[in-house]
C-alpha cells in the first residue's frame, strides 16, 4: 500500500470498478460497495483512510452514512461524490464533516489531488491529536556511535525493517531503544505512515485500554464522544509499546487477541474492527523469567519476539562515550558560549560505568553545563565519582565526607530518579521501596527534574 486505503461506495457499479482501477493504479488499497448500508458494515470492520461517497443510494443515503463517519470515524476523509444539482447539499455536507466534494463527471486528474489534499489533511489531525495526547512521543534523533556492537545492531535493525515481523528490542533503560524503534520504522516499507508510541508504564489500565483500543460514546461517564484508538491512528504504519514488561496480565490478552488477527473492540463496541500494524515492544526485563514468574504471558511474549535485538549498555561501546559526550555538548550548549571537555574530564567519562547508560550521560552533560566555569569542562563539573566496578557510583563532591545521611540520601534518589528519566515505578523497584514511599522523600527532599 503505496499512499492509503480507500472505500468507495457508488451505486453506479460501473463506475465502482472503474475507479478502483484507476486508484489501484495510483497506489491505493481499494475496497467498493454499492449501497450505504455496506459502507457502513465495511467501517464497522475495517480501518480505512479515505471514503469516497456518492449522496443518492438505493437503501441508506450517504447522509446517513457521513454522519456515521462523523460519530465513529472522526478522522477518516469523506469526499463527496455528487451530480451538479446537488450543490446546496454537498455544502450542507461539508459542514456536517465532509473533507470535500465533486460534481460528476469528473476529472480523474482532480480528483486525485483532492484525495492527495485529504490525506495530507489526515496526517495533520494525526499529528496534532499525538501532540497533544497523554501518549508518549519518539522524539526524532540520530543513532550515534561507532563501536562494533551498536554497528552489528544497527546492521540488524535495518535487515528487520524490511519485514513485516513484529520486533521486541531489549536492552537497559537509557539504552536508546526508542530511537531503534523510530530507526526500524523509517527504514520500512510502513515509513510513509505514522509511528504511535504508549508507555505501558505511565498509565492505569482502564485508561490504556481506552488509548490503545478506544472507546464508544457512553462507554464510560466521561465518554461523550468516541474516540479512535492508537491501534487504529497508526493504521498501516507501527506502533511503539515502550515498557511492555510493565503490562498488566488484565491488558496482555486483548494485546494477544489483536497480534493474533489483527482484530479489536473499542471499549464499549459490539462489533469487532481491524487494523494493520506493526507493533515493536521494548523492555529492559527477561520477560522468558517474567513468564516463569507468571507476569508475563507466553504466548504474547512468542507473538512479540519474532525477531529480537538486543541494545548494548553504553559501558560496551567503548569510544562512544565521548562521541555523545560531544554530541550532548553541541546540541545543549548555547551557540555563542560553545564548552569542551578537559582531557581529565573525557577521562572520567571513559571509567564510569554508566548505570543509567546513554540517558545519564545526556544529564551528566547538561549539568557540567550549568555547573562549568568558563570554556572548559573539569572533573568536578562532571559531579560523578569515576569507578570501575559494577555498582552505582555515588555523586562526587569534595565536601562527601560532610554530608548527612539524608543529603546522601536526596542525591542517590535524584540520581537514580534521572537514570530512570523519571519513571517512579522503575526507580522505586531499583530502588528497593514503594511508589508511596519514593513519592514522600521525593515530597520531603523537595527533588525536582
Amino acid at each position: 500500500m503505496k499512499n492509503g486505503h480507500i472505500l468507495i461506495t457508488d451505486d453506479d457499479q460501473t463506475l465502482c470498478y472503474l475507479l478502483k482501477e484507476e486508484l489501484i493504479n495510483e497506489g491505493y488499497e481499494v475496497d467498493i460497495t454499492f449501497d450505504g448500508k455496506y459502507a457502513i458494515e465495511n467501517l464497522k470492520k475495517k480501518t480505512y483512510d479515505l471514503l469516497l461517497l456518492d449522496l443518492e443510494m438505493t437503501d441508506v443515503q450517504g447522509e446517513e452514512v457521513l454522519k456515521y463517519t462523523k460519530d465513529n470515524h472522526p478522522n477518516l476523509q469523506v469526499i463527496v461524490l455528487t451530480a451538479k444539482t446537488e450543490i446546496r447539499t454537498a455544502i450542507q455536507c461539508i459542514k456536517n464533516g465532509a473533507y470535500d466534494f465533486i460534481t460528476k463527471p469528473y476529472e480523474f486528474g482532480q480528483l486525485v489531488i483532492i484525495i492527495e489534499r485529504a490525506l495530507e489533511h489526515k496526517n495533520l489531525i494525526i499529528t496534532k491529536e499525538l501532540l497533544t495526547s497523554k501518549v508518549d512521543r519518539v522524539i526524532s534523533h540520530s543513532i550515534i556511535g561507532e563501536s562494533s556492537s551498536l554497528k552489528n545492531v544497527i546492521s540488524l535493525a535495518e535487515r528487520a525493517a524490511k519485514s513485516e515481523s513484529n520486533i521486541l528490542l531489549e536492552g537497559d533503560t537509557g539504552t536508546g531503544k526508542e530511537l531503534f524503534a523510530e530507526f526500524v520504522h523509517k527504514n520500512s516499507n510502513r515509513d510513509s505512515k505514522p509511528l504511535v508510541a504508549i508507555n505501558c508504564a505511565s498509565l492505569p489500565d482502564a485508561l490504556f485500554e481506552s488509548e490503545l483500543f478506544g472507546h464508544e460514546k457512553g462507554a464510560f461517564t466521561d465518554a461523550k464522544t468516541s474516540k479512535q484508538g492508537l491501534v487504529e491512528i497508526a493504521n498501516g504504519g507501527t506502533l511503539f509499546l515502550d515498557e511492555i514488561g510493565e503490562l498488566s496480565l488484565a491488558i496482555q490478552p486483548k494485546l494477544l487477541r489483536f497480534l493474533e488477527n489483527g482484530e479489536f473492540r473499542r471499549i464499549g463496541g459490539v462489533t469487532n474492527l481491524s487494523s494493520d500494524v506493526r507493533v515493536i515492544g521494548a523492555t529492559n526485563k527477561n520477560l522468558m523469567e517474567e513468564s516463569d514468574k507468571k507476569n508475563f504471558r507466553r504466548d504474547l511474549l512468542f507473538r512479540l519476539n519474532v525477531i529480537t535485538l538486543t541494545i548494548p549498555p553504553l559501558n560496551k561501546r567503548g569510544n562512544d562515550v565521548l562521541l555523545l559526550a560531544k554530541y550532548f555538548l553541541q546540541k545543549k550548549a548555547p551557540v555563542r558560549s560553545r564548552k569542551f571537555l578537559s582531557n581529565e574530564a573525557e577521562d572520567i567519562l571513559m571509567k564510569y560505568s554508566f548505570p543509567g547508560n546513554v540517558r545519564e550521560l545526556e544529564h551528566i552533560i547538561e549539568r557540567s553545563l550549568i555547573f562549568s566555569d568558563g570554556d572548559e569542562i573539569k572533573p568536578k563539573d562532571l559531579n560523578i565519582q569515576p569507578t570501575n566496578s559494577g555498582d552505582d557510583a555515588l555523586y562526587y563532591s569534595e565536601d562527601m565526607d560532610s554530608l548527612s545521611l539524608d543529603q546522601l540520601e536526596e542525591i542517590h534518589i535524584k540520581q537514580v530518579l534521572d537514570s530512570n528519566d523519571w519513571n517512579r515505578e522503575i526507580t522505586a523497584r531499583a530502588l528497593g521501596i514503594s511508589q508511596k514511599t519514593l513519592y514522600t522523600k521525593i515530597r520531603k527532599y523537595n527533588i525536582v527534574k
